[in-house]
């Protein structure tokens, strides 16, 4: 009887460890990262990070987080969290790659931006080292989408207007002038980047839910639709919206969130009909957080110092959150 209520003891340790849920938010100003109960929102803790904080992610396990520190290109940390003491850790060094951004994590690997190098880079967490990287040769490499299976990314190129696609490909050996190829000649795993000219200013972007599109939108007010299968631009839809900044899918994937960080408008459009369906004013926002557990939307509203939370069943505002002076990355650590 002793040894059932030690196991069941430890049972219930386990799941309740296995039941934390936090809300990730970063303060630009403050320069911290804020840890928010999950379900009531409230702040559990506030954790230092670095000079210019843009945005978060979490491990797998979401035992760890990781903040990618930009200032205007020129930053090579990434600050690591500890989620289960809320103290940092030893900054990753991402040199010789400066200025990260957005952020990817698989298997054990950190993929990041780097906008001052126009590049991206993938850091081997296991064993702390920068493993590879790869030029875009676009300037302001921002935003990064690692498909699941890790063999196809693609990312947003601010200044140069461009979306790369990039795919792992088996290239055959290149045939020499001689036309013989030498006896230890084999086929060679590389990175083919194909470029898709979306216009100067595109940044937020999202993938459909099935994979096959890619949705971003300019400041002008336009969004625009690629079929990453044809990799080309199907469909521009001008909203008359200025200053459109950052879009997602929402959880099912029936409807694509966008906001303008200049009015403050919040768009919904149907995914399918590519008809607006609903329009409301959350803030101007910036960096989007979807929340399927509770079907919500997160949105770091910069300019105005707050964080909107969305309902997505009724499409309106519920609740602003105060985590500090301009507010921008966000994510979910859900501890296993």
């Amino acid at each position: 009887m002793k040894y059932l209520s030690v196991f069941f003891l430890i049972f219930i340790s386990s799941l309740v460890s296995a039941q934390k849920k936090y809300i990730l938010a970063l303060s630009k100003t403050d320069k911290k990262m804020v840890v928010l109960d999950y379900n009531n929102l409230k702040i559990i803790t506030k954790i230092n990070v670095g000079d210019d904080p843009h945005e978060v992610i979490t491990s797998t396990d979401g035992k760890s987080a990781y903040v990618a520190n930009t200032i205007n290109g020129t930053s090579h940390e990434i600050n690591v969290i500890d989620l289960i003491t809320f103290k940092p850790l030893k900054n990753i060094d991402t040199r010789p790659l400066y200025g990260s951004h957005g952020l990817a994590f698989q298997n054990d690997k950190l993929w990041f931006t780097a906008q001052g190098s126009k590049a991206v880079g993938r850091y081997d967490l296991k064993e702390n080292i920068l493993e590879w990287s790869m030029g875009t040769g676009q300037n302001t490499t921002h935003l990064i989408y690692l498909t699941p299976d890790s063999e196809h990314f693609y990312t947003t190129n601010i200044d140069s207007g461009t979306v790369s696609i990039f795919d792992h490909v088996l290239l055959q050996p290149t045939v020499p002038p001689t036309g013989v190829l030498p006896p230890n000649a084999k086929p060679i795993w590389d990175w083919i980047q194909t470029l898709i000219p979306v216009g100067k200013g595109a940044e937020g972007f999202d993938v459909s839910t099935d994979g096959k599109e890619l949705w971003t939108v300019r400041p002008d007010g336009t969004i625009i639709i690629i079929d990453l299968e044809k990799r080309k631009i199907t469909e521009e839809i001008n909203t008359s919206i200025l200053g459109l900044h950052r879009m997602k899918f929402t959880p099912d994937g029936k409807y694509v969130c966008i906001v303008s960080v200049k009015t403050g408008e919040l768009l919904f459009y149907d995914s399918k009909t590519r008809k607006m369906i609903k329009k409301i004013n959350s803030g101007q926002g910036a960096a989007m957080l979807m929340d399927k557990g509770k079907n919500r939307l997160f949105i770091s509203c910069t300019p105005n110092n707050s964080v909107s939370v969305i309902d997505l069943k009724t499409m309106e505002v519920i609740q602003k959150l105060d985590i500090g002076g301009r507010p921008d990355g966000l994510t979910i650590a859900e501890i296993h």
